[in-house]
């Protein structure tokens, strides 16, 4: 067995069992960064750097415990990966495709879990990006492969290498630390989206309508759309890890898991309200859209109104008749033009009584 001196170079100079000398050496090699880390522990400490060909081999015949981590890996390095614990084909495609709800499925002696990862872009728009990470957890082995940033994984490894006597309990205590780095991650971005929405709030009622609203509204309920897919899913997972009877969760690790499942309660219970929030702030945005719109459209009708009154005197003193009255009155033209403004102030005095103008 070979725990140094190859680095991620070498991740493909073995071929699985089914591929063909003739189609192993036309293999393309992975890019150097697929493999993030290779490492094994013994009593939680690192103690090696295993080279991906010899994972397979250190694995079988040794007692230390592996972790993996890989970054949108290719086929030819699943493929070495599945041949070295046995992984099933079905969560070897899942992990190469991507694009998986957050799920657990459980095949003889191992565990494929499906997680998404968030975290807000940095370019201040309160956007969100996701990503995936797939993880195979198995006897003495955790595999994790990652889709999508980089940035949502920094970090975890040192704080699990820090507390070695819990790194110690192997599997179980790695799924556990990986699957709560990711919730707690949730809660800064529902933080930015909290803080985007009252923001929202105080322009919808400030008076003052501004056309950005409607689509920061849009994109905020997307975003919480997007989180909500990819936390509603766990409640059920983490469930299921904190009830499991597999050797692979221990018994006194089942707490640890029961407490993830409480965050991400909170966390969906949040989403809920943010969603309900943002939809009644849509809809206060319609209805001072309309109470404005009436608004307007009382004064035009007073206004209305009020021009309606010249226009009919003088449209009816503009016919040309010959018998009409006060058409040969020395005193009809300014008598005519004191009604006109008469009545139309009269009008006006009403309509700003009833509050029209």
């Amino acid at each position: 067995m070979r725990y140094h001196g190859a680095g991620p170079a070498h991740d493909l100079a073995r071929t699985d069992n089914n591929v063909t000398p003739e189609s192993s050496a036309h293999a393309s090699p992975a890019p150097p960064s697929s493999v993030i880390n290779s490492a094994a522990y013994c009593n939680g400490v690192r103690v090696a750097f295993v080279p991906i060909p010899d994972l397979g081999d250190a694995w079988r015949h040794s007692d230390r415990f592996f972790w993996v981590g890989l970054y949108e890996p290719s086929e030819p390095l699943l493929a070495h990966i599945q041949q070295a614990f046995g992984l099933h084909d079905l969560a070897i495609e899942d992990a190469h495709q991507a694009h998986q709800r957050p799920k657990l499925e459980i095949y003889d002696d191992s565990m494929f879990v499906v997680l998404r990862t968030a975290r807000l872009c940095a370019d201040g728009e309160h956007r969100i990006e996701f990503g995936e990470t797939h993880v195979f957890v198995g006897p003495r082995y955790v595999v994790t492969v990652r889709h999508g940033s980089l940035q949502s994984h920094v970090g975890l490894r040192a704080r699990c290498e820090a507390s070695p006597h819990m790194l110690a309990q192997g599997e179980g205590f790695v799924l556990h630390a990986l699957m709560d780095f990711i919730v707690d991650q949730y809660f800064p971005i529902l933080d930015a989206l909290q803080d985007e929405l009252d923001e929202l709030e105080e322009q919808i009622f400030s008076g003052t309508f501004v056309r950005s609203v409607t689509a920061r509204l849009y994109h905020l309920r997307r975003d919480l759309l997007g989180l909500k897919q990819a936390v509603t899913p766990l409640i059920d997972v983490l469930a299921r890890l904190s009830r499991s009877t597999s050797q692979l969760i221990p018994p006194h690790t089942q707490p640890y898991f029961q407490d993830v499942h409480d965050h991400v309660v909170r966390i969906a219970e949040l989403i809920n309200n943010l969603e309900q929030l943002s939809h009644i702030a849509l809809e206060a945005k319609f209805a001072l859209i309309s109470v404005a719109q009436n608004e307007d459209t009382k004064r035009l009708a007073a206004w209305a109104a009020i021009i309606a009154v010249p226009t009919l005197i003088a449209g009816l003193y503009g016919m040309n008749f010959d018998f009409m009255p006060e058409t040969k009155w020395v005193y009809g033209y300014p008598v005519a033009v004191l009604a006109m403004l008469t009545i139309c102030g009269l009008l006006y005095r009403w309509f700003r009584k009833v509050k029209w103008l």
